[in-house]
């Protein structure tokens, strides 16, 4: 294991549609910049070939930037941390090709990065405000293409025992609010009307698939053919139940998620409960887990809102423990559009 006073790593993410740029001194964020992309709310999603394009004009300004921002010269850097995968291979291989050139060119160490992993491990990034989580823990990770439960033993030893069978629940968010008419990206809508709405004014359909694993789609279609019932009846339905049919969709979700959660508590015996990945961010998800410390006695983990969505600093905490045990990547790594927890 590589021990020094001070490792700096620039870690750069850029799965999708956000190109991010980080740099850590240590576990320590000393810079995390990210520049979002607007073009996509037009099309009702991300567009690949777009996001590549855009990658392409903002990386050097975001690494610039995040250098800049941490106050160091690119000449201190140990190490450049990367997303290898998984996601858009277009926006990757921007960030993989960047990665690459420039650790050549400083001549310094180049890590890749599981940007799942990542999601998980944003947990150990040192902060005042946040409690890493103590190993085995399980990690919920939910974003618009991802829907695992992760046994996490140790910082390199995960593994995945459920997961979506079909759509994530980011997708069953997005979607269910293209439903109702609302501009994209829906989820943090739905979330938004939720908070004034009746969770159990409306019932939707609950899967039941077996094991740990998950599936969004009945549901997704479940709440299309509701609604184009109700709107034949009343054309103003949803106009004038917006919030409780927001509230009712989300508590369905939300119940689906922490029946899943229960289970995997009472099999695996850990009650250590993390989460991550942009769907994080939702405020009945963070308020289930929270209460589920007292009504389970389940000790749970919930990260920042910086740190929920796409962000380089994640990145940057996965190169950093990958740093101090020496695993690094050749200059012939190559981006992973699939690329699975293992």
């Amino acid at each position: 294991m590589l021990e020094h006073d001070t490792i700096y790593i620039l870690a750069i993410e850029s799965s999708c549609d956000d190109t991010s740029a980080a740099v850590l001194m240590n576990d320590k964020v000393l810079s995390n910049v990210v520049a979002t992309q607007a073009i996509h709310e037009e099309y009702g999603g991300v567009v690949p070939e777009l996001a590549s394009r855009a990658h392409q004009q903002n990386i050097v300004p975001v690494v610039h930037q995040a250098i800049a921002k941490a106050n160091i010269d690119k000449k201190q850097l140990s190490a450049i941390a990367f997303t290898r995968g998984p996601g858009l291979m277009g926006s990757l291989l921007v960030g993989t090709s960047f990665a690459k050139s420039l650790a050549l060119g400083l001549q310094i160490p180049l890590i890749e990065v599981n940007h799942m992993k990542a999601h998980i491990l944003a947990h150990f990034i040192e902060d005042e405000t946040m409690i890493p989580p103590s190993f085995p823990f399980l990690a919920l990770t939910i974003s618009g293409g991802h829907t695992q439960i992760v046994q996490v033993n140790d910082f390199f030893d995960m593994k995945i025992i459920g997961q979506t069978l079909d759509d994530a629940v980011g997708e069953a968010f997005d979607k269910s609010a293209k439903i109702l008419g609302l501009p994209y990206p829906g989820g943090p809508l739905i979330d938004k009307y939720a908070a004034t709405g009746d969770p159990h004014k409306f019932e939707f359909t609950i899967p039941n698939v077996k094991d740990l694993d998950f599936s969004f789609s009945g549901l997704k279609t479940n709440i299309l053919y509701f609604i184009q019932r109700q709107t034949k009846e009343n054309p103003d339905f949803i106009k004038n139940n917006l919030a409780d049919i927001c509230a009712s969709i989300q508590y369905t979700i939300i119940t689906i998620l922490m029946r899943k959660l229960k289970k995997a508590v009472k099999l695996t015996g850990i009650k250590e409960i993390a989460i991550g990945g942009g769907v994080s961010a939702n405020s009945g998800i963070r308020n289930a887990l929270i209460e589920a410390q007292t009504k389970y006695q389940w000790k749970t983990y919930i990260p920042k809102f910086e740190y929920c969505t796409d962000n380089a600093a994640m990145i940057g905490i996965v190169g950093y423990q990958k740093y101090k045990n020496e695993k690094f990547s050749q200059q012939d790594v190559t981006a992973k559009a699939r690329y699975v927890i293992s």
